[in-house]
């Protein structure tokens, strides 16, 4: 079972980084709405394959199994030639906007439309045929999107020649241009970057670029004059490619690993533990709040998709600045789980899910914008790996310790005494049935513990915002003129 658990999570991070990957190099001047998007639906398809299952009704645990291992793998083999980086030029689209505002709302309609579903099914009886409608009209709502690139392919839209050029192919240079000029003139344009003042970046657009120009044509007259000896660069700037290594000896970089370890290390806590927290609290019916989360974790991961791409868009804000926000909202959904008051499960599960899911559309996002496309997919199955670490420290350290010490404690106050029973109870419910606790003193302490780390994932995020206003002044500040 390990290694088939292990084969089968490394072909899902395969699969996701390919589409994400693409998609990104694809539409580099959407990165929040793709990332948040394809997010979103990775999230979702838990709750996709539930319903799909429940409506072919399987007979046994088996063919759950075989579907889960067989229908994955025909989609990847049915896709594997269209989902790719598309070379040559990519063009910013007058019809993007209007394509992303459709798929968004087709996003909110599959959301609720689900919600609604499971808590039909969860609340009251349904009969198969009536599960068998809610899958087709399920399916349709996925397939509602593919409308766009069919009605694109058939709809040629007149195209601007002074559209800006992203992801220009390196080896489109121009003609009669050596390999070697161009790299004096990469060495000239760095020493640019060094030596322009602070506050060039901060510039309307128009005045920035004409700055920069004067300062280049003075740096080529002074080479060619030999009158400065123009530095080899000795590595890439924000905003440019880098590769895995030298992106580990950035600060950004391990600012935003250790702002997403204690954000989303806290929100998987509580998405691990909500069964017992739900328990705890005096709740029955525990799934209901797991197809809840679910569903906010979605909501959360296209919406924080959405309002970073306004950010950075309109703005030219620091994309983090989107994660700080999220996470001061998941601390406040970690003091309501801890204080256990009446509906905190409810506005608990809300903002954890949201906030939680954000984390997942902003960071991929604000990654390829500070260390480039090139080597995105290291990059981020690099930083993907703060999830598993902060939910083995804070869910199986923290959270599993703290909630068996307040059930032994209830336990004891709940036994009989020595005399009368003796050892022998003790150690019937000690072996034969697990340590359960009650009341909103079992996840008090974890809760405001999770509670303290979103807000220092919070202070680093806001950090990185202080550190990366140049690089998103330089990135966007042209597109708002």
């Amino acid at each position: 079972m390990c290694v088939l658990i292990f084969v089968g999570n490394n072909g899902e991070t395969y699969f996701n980084t390919a589409a994400l990957v693409s998609c990104v190099q694809n539409f580099p001047k959407s990165r929040g709405p793709v990332v948040g998007i394809l997010k979103g639906f990775a999230g979702l398809s838990g709750a996709i394959l539930t319903q799909i299952y429940t409506t072919i009704n399987f007979p046994d645990q088996a063919s759950l199994i075989f579907m889960v291992a067989v229908g994955p793998a025909i989609v990847v083999i049915a896709l594997m030639f269209i989902i790719r980086p598309v070379g040559g030029h990519r063009q910013v689209c007058p019809s993007d906007g209007l394509s992303f505002t459709f798929i968004y709302s087709v996003c909110l309609l599959l959301a609720a439309y689900l919600m609604g579903v499971m808590l039909l099914e969860d609340l009251v009886s349904v009969s198969h045929t009536l599960v068998t409608i809610f899958t087709v009209i399920l399916f349709l709502l996925i397939f509602i999107p593919i409308v766009i690139p069919i009605v694109l392919s058939f709809c040629k839209e007149p195209r601007d020649p002074t559209e800006e050029v992203l992801l220009p192919k390196p080896e489109q240079q121009e003609a009669g241009k050596s390999e070697q000029d161009a790299q004096e003139q990469e060495v000239i344009f760095s020493e640019v970057e060094d030596e322009k003042p602070r506050e060039v970046d901060l510039l309307p657009a128009s005045e920035r670029r004409k700055r920069i120009a004067q300062l280049q044509a003075k740096l080529f007259q002074a080479a060619a004059d030999g009158a400065v000896r123009v530095k080899r660069r000795r590595g890439p700037h924000r905003g440019e490619d880098f590769t895995l290594m030298q992106a580990l000896i950035k600060a950004d970089f391990w600012l935003i690993f250790f702002s997403l370890l204690l954000g989303s290390g806290s929100g998987l806590t509580v998405i691990d533990n909500l069964g017992q927290m739900s328990q705890s609290l005096g709740y029955d019916n525990t799934h209901i709040f797991v197809s809840m989360i679910s569903i906010w974790n979605f909501l959360g991961r296209v919406g924080g998709g959405y309002f970073s791409e306004i950010i950075v868009r309109d703005h030219a804000y620091p994309r983090p600045i989107a994660i700080a926000v999220a996470q001061l909202v998941m601390s406040v959904g970690h003091v309501f789980f801890a204080m256990g008051w009446p509906g905190a499960m409810h506005i608990g599960t809300l903002l954890i899910g949201l906030g939680y899911g954000a984390h997942w559309a902003i960071v991929p996002a604000a990654a390829s914008e500070l260390f480039g496309l090139k080597k995105f997919g290291a990059l981020y199955n690099f930083l993907t790996l703060a999830n598993p670490a902060g939910s083995l420290v804070f869910s199986g350290v923290i959270a599993s310790s703290i909630y068996d010490r307040e059930a032994e404690k209830q336990a004891h106050q709940h036994h009989i005494p020595p005399q009368i029973s003796g050892s022998i109870f003790s150690g019937m419910f000690a072996q034969d049935e697990p340590l359960k606790c009650e009341g909103s003193i079992c996840f008090f302490l974890t809760s405001m513990i999770m509670s303290g780390f979103c807000i220092i994932a919070a202070v680093l995020s806001m950090i990185l915002v202080y550190r990366t206003k140049p690089v998103y002044a330089h990135l966007y500040g042209k597109s708002r003129t």
